[in-house]
């Protein structure tokens, strides 16, 4: 299995690891196949994620695509955040290899979860999962 540079780089030297420990935000996903685990906490204010961290539990790929999902959201409104694609994801890595594609799928929607998290506590409907591509039976399987 082959790796991109970029993917080898945030794996090696993940960004924003850790946890905010007043966070507003916060959202945790896995996958039971493959036993990832990913959580994001954010701090956001009047809707923009002024900082962001993860704490992921899981393979290499796992890391990359947390630590670029966070890296592409930091300093984004709420709404710019909830329009990241794995697809996007996997862009920015340069790639993933096709059996690790479900990775960018858990970093995606951690960021959505965290923000469903924030949006909950300011009494808004969460939104609901709009992925493109996913391993999981769910009620967007069919779409």
């Amino acid at each position: 299995m082959m790796y991109s540079e970029k993917v080898m780089d945030h794996f090696s030297n993940p960004r924003n690891v850790g946890q905010i420990d007043n966070a507003n935000a916060v959202g945790e996903v896995g996958n039971a196949k493959c036993g990832d685990i990913m959580k994001i906490y954010m701090d956001i204010q009047d809707d923009v994620i002024k900082d962001v961290k993860f704490k992921t539990f899981g393979c290499g790929a796992a890391i990359a695509t947390s630590s670029m999902a966070t890296e592409m959201v930091k300093g984004k409104t709420v709404d710019e955040a909830l329009a990241l694609t794995n697809k996007a994801v996997m862009e920015a890595l340069d790639g993933l290899p096709k059996e690790k594609i479900h990775c960018s799928v858990l970093a995606e929607e951690a960021i959505q979860s965290a923000i469903n998290d924030y949006r909950s506590k300011k009494g808004e409907v969460p939104l609901e999962n709009n992925c493109d591509f996913c391993y999981k039976k769910c009620d967007n399987s069919d779409k």
